[in-house]
């Protein structure tokens, strides 16, 4: 009788890791892990459609983006991911970089070259600041200067530097237009790090920054034709073409740690997961976090927020005829003074040509503006009824434009909870969330609650957290196949 040679065993099945959110940092952590094939990978969204805070929206015949616009294009981690995905081709460039603020009755031209308002010299303002607040400025070699040893809100360092006037009219309604937050609760360290880097070694602000970085034709800033809303949409359709699962409409509602893995909830059912990635804002990711991290959701929870509110408004095109620059900043001591609630005004048509390239749908052409309203600790505009919100951001716009304007069309969208705010000590906050979760086991978070809000930061810190679901699953998985 013939010797019977034993099968050789079945291959276990490739490990499988859940993605909770995707959004930018969902997306991109997918991404990353469906490289190589060693993991299938399911994306579950709460939302109906995939990208976050990165969306689009058309009104008037004029498609334009009504969440993020732009990304830093100096940052390798953002451009780096267009270009993976495919979408080299639709990389564009603002228009103009021109920008203006609002003082007391009258718009300003911003200071050219500032470091997040901070002006390279007390020439820098002049005409824009007041005698009296450009010599504050001018002053500032000669205060001591020792090096600062812990983080600061950036209003208290600036404003101790180079005067209270710089923080108001340049420093708050730049950082206002970043994180929606205000620079006295702001960490320095997180925010401005490259403010922290010339504090810590002390000595003089304005001869530290003096001489801004070697110059390059490199744009600062970078967007897409069509909105940056393209990038995750086709994003998402290549993690289907790599056999991945992306699905909306399927908020994760618990986490339980199992031991060979997690036990992941949603409305329908439940699912195994052997890794999870966590890719949703703070809020919802303290609540999933709750039971089986709670080091981790206390870390989250002390994250507070703030809720944006955009109003894309279209009007006759003849309305914004004649305009120049990208928009404008209201500072919020401005903003008090005048009764405004506007925070940031675009215009759309003028700083990205792809959209001033639409006609609309109207004869004569439409034009588009964006109005932004919300700042950390305000929620007017966020309960409001859209009615109000498109009453409110006409009349502010008309105001600062300096001319009447009739919207044709509208859309409002509200970004709750969309900014982290990275008070003081932030980034030792990270520290702690990031280890309690490392402690948990085949967990990883990522999204703007960490690294920064912009794109780049969140890229990067998606890779991150992928990096560190392949390093924990690699060798559990190679000594199971072995």
């Amino acid at each position: 009788m013939a010797e019977l040679t034993p099968a050789p065993p079945r291959p276990r099945a490739l490990p499988h890791v859940v993605v909770v959110g995707a959004g930018i940092s969902g997306l991109t952590a997918a991404w990353e892990l469906t490289r190589s094939g060693e993991f299938t990978v399911e994306v579950l969204e709460a939302a109906d459609v995939v990208g976050g805070v990165l969306q689009r929206a058309e009104v008037g015949g004029v498609v334009l983006d009504v969440g993020a616009e732009s990304m830093l294009a100096r940052r390798p981690e953002g451009v780096g991911l267009v270009r993976d995905a495919g979408l080299a081709d639709a990389l564009v460039h603002p228009a103009t970089a021109r920008a203006s603020v609002r003082s007391p009755g009258r718009l300003d031209p911003l200071p050219p070259g500032t470091l997040m308002g901070v002006p390279r010299s007390a020439d820098a303002v002049e005409g824009f600041l007041a005698p009296a607040e450009v010599a504050r400025v001018r002053a500032e070699p000669d205060l001591p200067a020792p090096p600062l040893t812990e983080d600061v809100a950036v209003a208290d360092y600036v404003a101790a530097r180079v005067g209270q006037a710089v923080v108001d009219r340049l420093v708050e309604p730049l950082l206002g237009g970043v994180y929606a937050g205000h620079a006295a609760q702001l960490s320095m360290r997180a925010t401005v790090p490259a403010l922290w880097q010339h504090a810590v070694r002390g000595g003089s602000l304005l001869h530290a920054i003096a001489e801004p970085p070697a110059a390059s034709s490199a744009p600062v800033f970078a967007g897409l034709r069509g909105g940056l809303a393209t990038l995750p949409r086709t994003l998402a359709e290549r993690l289907r073409e790599r056999g991945a699962v992306v699905a909306t409409s399927t908020p994760v509602t618990r986490l339980e740690r199992r031991p060979d893995g997690w036990l992941v909830d949603t409305a329908r059912c439940s699912r195994h997961a052997d890794a999870v990635v966590v890719a949703v804002p703070a809020p919802a990711a303290a609540r999933l976090l709750a039971d089986p991290v709670p080091a981790a959701a206390a870390e989250l929870r002390g994250v507070e927020t703030a809720s944006v509110v955009i109003a894309a408004l279209a009007v006759p095109a003849g309305e914004l005829s004649g305009l120049t620059g990208s928009g404008l900043l209201v500072p919020p001591a401005v903003a008090a003074v005048e009764g405004l609630r506007a925070k940031a005004l675009t215009l759309s048509g003028n700083k990205w040509d792809w959209v001033g390239d639409q006609r609309g749908d109207r004869p004569g052409g439409t034009a588009v503006l964006r109005v932004s309203l919300g700042r950390a600790g305000e929620t007017e505009a966020l309960g409001a009824e859209d009615a109000d919100v498109v009453r409110w951001a006409t009349a502010d716009a008309s105001r600062l434009l300096g001319r009447d304007l009739h919207p044709v069309e509208h859309a409002v969208v509200r970004w709750v909870d969309g900014l982290p705010q990275y008070a003081v000590g932030h980034l030792d906050r990270v520290e702690r969330l990031r280890a309690a979760v490392g402690a948990a086991g085949r967990l990883a978070v990522c999204g703007s609650v960490l690294d920064g809000v912009g794109i780049p930061a969140c890229v990067g810190a998606a890779r991150r957290a992928a990096a560190q679901v392949r390093a924990e699953l690699a060798p559990a998985w190679g000594r199971m196949r072995a």
